[in-house]
């Protein structure tokens, strides 16, 4: 029999311990001096802390009692990440944990303010993403350009542009270069999440990393579970092939790569904001140059240690997400609820985990907020449910 606090919710326990780093219920366990099993018991639900180690835990993990009592922010959809190496397990539970917090987060949110309304168009009208051809993603790539009107040239910044067309996007440290970006569907699939690396981050990595991740998003908005394990590696490259193809478009980039060489792609650099290494590999893709010239430039990359640094790097400043940010600021400035308010009654996890997913500056909610322009929603209640999206042809096979 289950005893305990009553509607304790063993998977937010999870969430927390993942949150902050805690690899293993026995470092738990000694955290707040209990017995590994009774961690183990909490967990999976056959029982539940009492009110004093509900507190202990609280204290610990630096949330509020009330997070353990509210239904984990999961999607139905899956994480896309890059790698499901067993030696990134802590860094991979740790990522999962900051994108159901951010997916909390902005359902809190959108129940004062209006965010953009999602405008994804669905490019794969049924058919699955095991039928895409290389030719097929090019297309896709272009036809939202023109339907997003970016145009045919380099895209500044990726960041506004996620925004504008309905995606919420947070940005954190992750701990680690080994994992960039995490993308998923909110819960009922109305409205993707994107979370974006700040670590050893330059502007041309980010603008790839968000290509990539609105890649998942465009691509691979109806992969299971079960298929993303199967089909990671195609599913990773068909979304870098979005990204290469939606930054440096075949119509327009390739013409205007006079040589193959490495100052050649960095001048390309200055223009387009894609790193020299991204440009070798786009080259590739489009046969431009042969393997065995892309082989020679990524030698030669190497040997002058572009992969740690590129030159031009550090050359434009790296936009931060802010659609959170803004709706937070207008809810506290119209009124409608104070900082205390959020804190204490609307969020459990502390202020530093919203500010840094929200990408709001640290000690925000210790000190006054500026006037944001942003719209309120008529009613508190009034949620929107409907998919914005519009339809774009599939592209025909020929022949």
């Amino acid at each position: 029999m289950r005893v305990g606090t009553p509607g304790f919710v063993p998977e937010r326990l999870i969430e927390a311990r993942a949150a902050r780093r805690i690899l293993s219920k026995k470092a738990l366990a000694t955290l707040i001096s209990v017995n590994p099993s009774t961690v183990t018991r909490w967990e999976d639900g056959t029982s539940a802390p009492d009110a004093d180690a509900l507190a202990e835990l609280a204290a610990h993990l630096h949330v509020r009692r009330e997070f353990f009592l509210r239904p984990v922010a999961n999607s139905d959809r899956p994480l896309f990440y890059r790698t499901l190496a067993s030696t990134l397990v802590k860094d991979l539970n740790y990522q999962e944990s900051q994108m159901h917090w951010l997916q909390e987060i902005s359902s809190i949110v959108e129940h004062y303010v209006d965010f953009p309304e999602v405008d994804i168009p669905d490019v794969l009208q049924g058919a699955s993403y095991k039928q895409l051809r290389d030719e097929d993603i090019e297309q896709i790539a272009s036809d939202l350009r023109a339907h997003w009107s970016v145009g045919d040239g380099p895209c500044i910044d990726m960041m506004p542009l996620l925004e504008r067309v309905g995606c919420i996007v947070g940005s954190i440290e992750m701990g680690t270069s080994k994992l960039d970006g995490l993308c998923s569907w909110a819960q009922g699939g109305n409205r993707p999440h994107i979370l974006l690396s700040t670590d050893k981050m330059s502007f041309p990595r980010r603008q790839m990393d968000a290509a990539h991740e609105l890649g998942h998003a465009i691509l691979h908005r109806h992969v299971t579970e079960e298929e993303l394990k199967k089909d990671l590696k195609e599913i990773e490259r068909q979304a870098f092939r979005f990204a290469s193809a939606f930054l440096m478009p075949a119509t327009t980039y390739s013409y205007e790569v006079k040589s193959a060489s490495l100052a050649s792609l960095l001048s390309l650099k200055e223009r387009w904001r894609v790193s020299v290494k991204a440009q070798i590999r786009r080259l590739s893709d489009l046969d431009i140059i042969p393997a065995d010239h892309a082989t020679s430039l990524y030698k030669l990359y190497s040997a002058k240690g572009w992969s740690r640094e590129e030159p031009l790097d550090k050359n434009w400043p790296i936009s931060e997400p802010t659609v959170l940010a803004n709706a937070l600021q207008l809810i506290v400035d119209s009124g409608v609820r104070s900082k205390s308010d959020l804190l204490s009654v609307e969020f459990t996890m502390k202020a530093g985990d919203i500010e840094n997913l929200t990408a709001l500056p640290p000690g925000w909610f210790s000190r006054n907020a500026e006037v944001i322009g942003l719209k309120l929603r008529e009613s508190v209640s009034d949620r929107t449910t409907g998919d914005a999206s519009t339809i774009l042809p599939f592209p025909s096979r020929k022949g």
